[in-house]
């Protein structure tokens, strides 16, 4: 009997194993493509004076979560900030790309484009204006539709 008991004890470790690392897995995959992203703001949001993202640049707001990215004067795009992957707030910006640093992706900060994995999404777009010399984010209708704006 002993000779049946090791082979089923090999299976059953296997087939511990394997549970545990779909458990793993699963831990750190996402329910949906956008992670576990909270979202974007409903309300208008003030990110203070526009003039703070530089022409050619961008700028993160982590408390905001949200990315600002100027390509020519007054021409401003925003994005959520939070990885489309697992959620977490990117915390910096290197070379024109917003990294995340829980899992490393990185995205372009003027398209939102995921151009290094985990994530695969690009960073979702938020309406942006410039009213009194601010910069004015928010959800559709809560700030113009135009991205370009």
């Amino acid at each position: 009997m002993s000779g049946q008991s090791a082979p089923r004890r090999t299976v059953l470790k296997g087939a511990v194993l394997a549970g545990a690392a779909g458990l793993g897995v699963a831990a750190c995959s996402t329910e949906s493509k956008l992670g576990h992203a909270k979202p974007l703001p409903s309300t208008p949001v003030d990110l203070g004076a526009a003039d703070e993202v530089p022409v050619g640049g961008a700028k993160l707001y982590r408390e905001q979560r949200i990315l600002v990215s100027c390509q020519a004067e007054g021409k401003y795009k925003a994005f959520s900030a939070q990885c489309t992957h697992a959620g977490c707030v990117l915390d910096k910006i290197e070379k024109g790309e917003g990294n995340c640093p829980c899992h490393g992706s990185r995205f372009d900060v003027t398209t939102g484009e995921a151009l290094q994995g985990p994530a695969t999404v690009p960073l979702p777009a938020i309406p942006v204006r410039v009213e009194g010399g601010k910069l004015i984010t928010g959800a559709a209708g809560a700030a113009t539709s135009d991205p370009d704006a």
